[in-house]
């Protein structure tokens, strides 16, 4: 064979994309995408049928749903686990959500997931909801990775006044916005208009948080006249949840109209499972929901979409969990810098493009002073120090210093939706598995959690000083 024979096999072998991986040179364009309170089987992907998602279902169909994706028990602890790929009870983050009031906000000395993507040469951009603090300019989007800002800083806004305890928290770049509008149709419309812009030019990091379908439950009419059948508050949470359907429809539209589907990722989760579970929204058969550490708690929606890189169609049945999105797509994108902290996430693409086993022997669901709960295989241990209602994470007896602690076992290959305590018959088990809680607890910084000061006064916007 010639020289320039072997030099047109190199060329090509070289030039080849192997199945299911991504090459750190496609720097694909990455669309992330986290619903808020959302009902882990309330859209069709996930086997809803009350609820119109065909946006979602079809891009969902077009990828590989992730049925063991795990986040933390609310909000803003999700977020934080997004953003820096390590456990909210390392940012002191870890108990309840991020408080209009509140004077902190995600650690400014933690890396950020859009910091690390703007390394590798990303653009970077949120529309929606942030919740990871405001009360400084430095906690703000813009000091946090992201060239682009659009939307809220605070949880439970109105939709449309977008006001929170009567100030506005509607901004742009940082700076207050005035536009009108349904919340989740200026997120939509925004988060289109940025891949618009940047489809083609240099990949893209566009994350979008919305605050749907989160109280208060509001719609436009012409989302409520979907659900005559409907009554109450599940009749409006299914007119949010399809607003936002058609929200994320638009994204997808504009990857589409600008040719670039084939170098676009997908990545759609909720940040907690669904509040109110079997009045308005619906866990499945998932025990408990928002607040919990049970599967209805912390097991979500979510899949993950690459045209071409992803099976069509998939199902992940593999543990994962909200903190590995860091490592993942630091790895993909080919980002080099040794992380500043030790990430508790681990590379997953392997096992959503190839089936290969995730290395690690445990994931921390959350660690509190009064809870905390650890999944070893198909194992999952929770531990409760007086609290009044199993179902809630965080409520708290006055004696719960003299509370014994309440130990759950529970095997989810044959009992996913925790009816068996195994904990009495599985004594070796729980001691291996508290072992390994307690090494985390031990490792966790105390939660920041501050009651809104007396004199505490809300200012006209939120995020500026009066």
């Amino acid at each position: 064979m010639s020289n320039s024979g072997r030099l047109a096999i190199v060329a090509l072998i070289a030039a080849t994309v192997i199945p299911g991986r991504a090459d750190a040179a496609d720097r694909p364009n990455v669309v992330f995408i986290v619903a808020d309170d959302l009902g882990r089987a309330d859209c069709g992907f996930m086997g809803g049928t009350a609820i119109k998602t065909p946006n979602l279902d079809k891009l969902a169909s077009q990828g590989a749903i992730l049925d063991a994706h795990y986040v933390q028990p609310v909000c803003s602890p999700t977020r934080a686990a997004i953003m820096t790929g390590r456990y909210p009870m390392r940012h002191g983050l870890q108990v309840g959500v991020v408080r209009p009031w509140a004077q902190y906000g995600l650690p400014l000395n933690e890396d950020t997931l859009p910091a690390m993507l703007k390394r590798a040469g990303y653009v970077t951009g949120i529309f929606g909801k942030w919740h990871l603090g405001h009360y400084r300019p430095e906690y703000l989007p813009m000091q946090r990775g992201f060239d682009r800002q659009y939307g809220h800083y605070n949880g439970a806004i109105d939709y449309f006044e977008h006001t929170r305890d009567g100030g506005f928290d509607w901004h742009s770049d940082d700076k207050v916005n005035r536009d009108e509008g349904y919340s989740t149709d200026l997120i939509g419309a925004q988060a289109a208009k940025f891949v618009t812009g940047h489809a083609g030019k240099k990949p893209f990091f566009c994350y979008v948080p919305f605050n749907a379908v989160h109280t208060p439950l509001q719609a436009p009419e012409k989302y409520l006249d979907m659900y005559p059948n409907l009554v109450g508050g599940r009749r409006t949470y299914a007119a949010m949840l399809t607003a936002m359907d058609d929200a994320v429809g638009k994204i997808v539209q504009a990857v589409d109209a600008a040719g670039i589907r084939d170098n676009t990722l997908f990545v759609f989760t909720s940040d907690n499972g669904g509040p109110n579970p079997g009045k308005i929204t619906d866990n499945g058969k998932y025990r408990a929901g928002k607040g919990t550490l049970y599967e209805g708690g912390v097991r979500v929606a979510a899949f993950v979409t690459w045209q071409g890189r992803i099976t069509p169609g998939a199902t992940v049945s593999q543990p994962l969990h909200a903190v590995d999105w860091y490592p993942t797509l630091k790895k993909l994108v080919g980002e080099k810098t040794a992380p500043a902290k030790p990430l508790d996430g681990v590379d997953i693409w392997p096992a959503i493009t190839r089936g290969q086993s995730v290395a690690r022997s445990a994931i921390l669901l959350n660690t509190t002073p009064n809870v905390g709960a650890i999944r070893m295989g198909d194992w999952k241990l929770i531990v409760r120090k007086g609290v009044d209602d199993p179902d809630d994470g965080e409520a708290v007896t006055k004696k719960s210093e003299e509370s014994e602690a309440v130990v759950e076992l529970y095997d989810l290959k044959n009992d996913p939706f925790e009816t068996k305590n195994l904990a009495e018959t599985e004594r070796g088990r729980v001691a291996a598995m508290k072992a390994r809680l307690d090494g985390f607890a031990s490792q966790a910084i105390p939660p920041k959690t501050r009651p809104r000061a007396a004199n505490f006064v809300v200012p006209k916007v939120w995020g500026e000083k009066d």
